[in-house]
């Protein structure tokens, strides 16, 4: 993984990019809303997860690809702001593999790829995890504690001006 802060040690980075996920967590209105769980950060790298509810499925009682692009965007942003520079999605593509249901805990992990520059590419997998809550008469679960890949995301970052911590006196 490229790092944009060579001069930082291991640990100054990680704590960078811990702070970088709370000051976007503290004002991330749309994944708290969503019930989204913010579980691992470092550097170029983010974990969540979900819980599918029943106000995320369509008519076909699968989750709405929306919920999982959506959360598939989340880690992306998390992963690709955790050097503490500014940074947006310019594009983004998913394939969806397998259908999630209700009840299905869904965890998104977004790996940096490629950084140079203010551009940056990360992949993103939709797994299901198969500790949640109640469990689904159908459902993409394998067995206890295994996890299947449901989606698959690409983003392309580009940085823009300012630091995610020093914008939230302007949140």
């Amino acid at each position: 993984m490229a790092e944009q802060t060579p001069a930082l040690s291991a640990s100054e980075a990680f704590q960078l990019a811990q702070d970088a996920a709370q000051a976007m967590w503290s004002r991330d209105h749309v994944a708290k809303a969503l019930g989204m769980s913010l579980e691992e950060v470092k550097p170029g790298y983010a974990r969540l997860s979900m819980v599918i509810r029943q106000d995320m499925v369509n008519g076909h009682a699968i989750c709405h690809g929306g919920m999982l692009f959506t959360l598939a965007d989340t880690a992306f942003a998390y992963s690709c702001n955790s050097y503490n520079q500014n940074t947006v999605a310019s594009s983004a593509h998913i394939d969806f593999l397998a259908p999630s249901h209700i009840f299905d805990m869904l965890v998104a992990e977004a790996t940096e790829r490629s950084l140079g520059g203010r551009t940056g590419v990360y992949d993103v997998t939709i797994s299901t995890r198969t500790d949640a809550g109640e469990m689904n008469t159908i459902s993409t679960r394998t067995d206890a504690g295994e996890m299947k890949t449901v989606a698959l995301f690409r983003g392309k970052s580009a940085r823009i001006k300012g630091e995610v911590t020093a914008s939230l006196s302007q949140a």
